[in-house]
């Protein structure tokens, strides 16, 4: 039986969808937080139950030259590399279990910015972050250090510290640019650290 696909409404011979593994961005109305999915949104944003639309797609041009993004793939590029060095000289097993998954989920983070807005980290960024002099000054991890005594809460508890360090610094970006592209890429990026809080949170309220 012929049907109309949803997504394309091109006349299919079979009752279908052509388009079901083509994905769509979607946006909070309220938040800003991106998601990326195959499904047409219904529904109310997970985060704060906002509105969901489907975004179209838009131009950023050369990413890094826009310093939400910029200061989002270096801060991302920061955590990597603190938990890769927290790793090596973690004295506990249960320690090295933390920082490892740490590592990976802000691996899997700069992965995201960099299929989502099609950002390249410069060379500087990479060495910045892998050198631990540099690291040290930067101001996600500035003041931070793991004592060989932390705590599996103490390890998250600084996280948290860096996430929110990158929401505030999102924040008040967004106070310094107008309405139009710069204004919701902070946006969207300090809703993308909201995230990353609330799973902290969750995480660290499991073994509290």
């Amino acid at each position: 039986m012929a049907s109309v696909c949803p997504r394309c409404h091109r006349v299919l011979e079979e009752d279908e969808v052509c388009c079901a593994q083509l994905t769509c961005t979607l946006r909070c109305t309220s938040c800003f937080k991106v998601t990326i999915g195959v499904a047409i949104p219904y529904g109310s944003c997970f985060l704060c139950g906002g509105q969901l639309e489907i975004m179209a797609d838009r131009d950023v041009g050369d990413s890094m030259v826009h310093p939400p993004i910029h200061d989002a793939m270096q801060f991302e590029l920061d955590l990597f590399h603190f938990y890769r060095l927290a790793e090596e000289k973690a004295t506990k097993p249960e320690q090295r279990i933390v920082l490892e998954s740490l590592s990976e989920g802000a691996g899997a983070h700069l992965f995201d910015l960099k299929e989502r807005y099609h950002a390249q980290p410069g060379w500087e960024m990479v060495e910045l972050a892998s050198n631990e002099d540099t690291l040290q000054s930067d101001w996600p991890v500035r003041g931070l250090r793991i004592e060989s005594s932390a705590e599996i809460a103490d390890l998250y508890q600084m996280a948290l510290t860096m996430e929110r360090r990158a929401r505030d610094r999102f924040y008040e970006l967004e106070h310094e640019f107008p309405l139009g592209l710069e204004n919701e890429l902070c946006k969207e990026l300090a809703a993308e650290e909201d995230e990353h809080i609330a799973m902290l949170e969750t995480e660290l309220a499991l073994i509290a």
